[in-house]
């Protein structure tokens, strides 16, 4: 398991109120080399370590409309 100290954690600017956002550590990469990345709503509960070449896929993927519903 990665220990995420120093991390600064950052909604994104299209969340929304219904609960249902993540929070992203990108500052983490330089001395851990992963993002972290969490539920909002549990801020103290676990967190995913992911890598950097990972969380870019996630991100396209999502952007070119992968995970509709």
């Amino acid at each position: 398991m990665t220990e995420l100290t120093g991390a600064v954690w950052r909604t994104s600017s299209r969340s929304n109120d219904q609960g249902l956002c993540v929070e992203v550590a990108a500052n983490v990469v330089a001395v851990h080399g992963v993002v972290g990345v969490r539920d909002s709503k549990d801020p103290s509960g676990p967190t995913l370590a992911v890598s950097p070449p990972g969380w870019t896929a996630f991100v396209s993927a999502i952007r070119a409309g992968g995970f509709r519903r």
